[in-house]
């Protein structure tokens, strides 16, 4: 790779994750390298890209103004390499995924060892986030595609996957455990643990929609923090079907009387425009 071009990416990267550390680890450089390229690129430019703190990195005015010109420089490269990735056979390449615990836990691992079997040597790049973060990564580039619940930016192509229906989690021994299933007002009268993160609030509009107001202790971001509080009798929850596949906890999942569910696709900018790796993923996804 161009030596100015390693600076470019090791600039966007360092950016993308507030880290010189975590920048390094992705393009197996040291810190200090990483650190030294954008520093020579400072020099070169006469300017300062970057605020260095103990929280991190962050853009300068005059950084921001002159990075996406290094995020176009960089996405131009990916091309090319995709391109020299066809000619030769998908022998090498890179896949960056944005998507959330439950896909990440349960369907990605299936996905990639089948795909792994044909094309050994491509690598994998796995962002975990929220469905609006996925889909702003997707928007930006930072990802290839990504998992994410419909509707989604219709500037975005998508291809539906699933219907993955929210339950009802309960301690064993529950007396809502005896029904097939639990009415969502019944939901309302125990301690609630509600699972929400940034704009997933799933949880929170199914009990609005029916005009409801769950008597919520504890409010969490981790599906299986939820499921550890339950089994403890500390409450109860709801959850979609989809995270609960070989749980380690001793809860009971029931079906609700009111229909709840998202709609999983799989999304990005153009399959037709993707690297050919990309492609050939797409066509393993029934391996979830």
């Amino acid at each position: 790779m161009d030596r100015n071009l390693q600076k470019y990416l090791a600039f966007v990267k360092t950016v993308e994750y507030g880290s010189f550390t975590r920048a390094a680890e992705l393009l197996n450089y040291s810190q200090s390298g990483v650190s030294r390229m954008i520093q020579d690129l400072e020099q070169e430019w006469k300017v300062t890209l970057l605020d260095r703190g103990r929280a991190g990195v962050k853009l300068t005015s005059e950084g921001i103004k002159l990075l996406p010109f290094a995020q176009s420089l960089c996405g131009e490269y990916e091309k090319l390499q995709a391109q020299v990735d066809e000619l030769n056979g998908l022998q090498a390449g890179l896949i960056r995924i944005g998507t959330f615990s439950s896909v990440a836990t349960h369907w990605l691992p299936n996905i990639i060892r089948a795909f792994q079997k044909d094309y050994p040597n491509i690598d994998y790049e796995l962002l975990l986030g929220d469905y609006r973060e996925i889909e702003k990564w997707i928007l930006e580039g930072r990802v290839d595609c990504g998992f994410l619940r419909l509707p989604a930016d219709p500037a975005l192509e998508t291809m539906f996957l699933a219907r993955d229906a929210l339950v009802a989690i309960l301690p064993q021994g529950h007396p809502l455990t005896a029904l097939e299933k639990v009415p969502l007002e019944a939901l309302c009268q125990d301690p609630f643990i509600l699972l929400e993160k940034g704009d997933n609030r799933e949880v929170s509009q199914l009990f609005r929609q029916h005009g409801l107001s769950p008597r919520v202790h504890f409010t969490l971001w981790d599906d299986y923090a939820v499921m550890s509080m339950v089994e403890s009798g500390m409450g109860i929850g709801l959850l979609h079907r989809l995270i609960l596949k070989r749980v380690p906890y001793r809860v009971v999942a029931r079906e609700l009387d009111v229909p709840a569910y998202r709609d999983i696709a799989l999304a990005l900018r153009s399959r037709q425009g993707a690297s050919l790796a990309v492609q050939r993923f797409l066509d393993y996804l029934a391996y979830r």
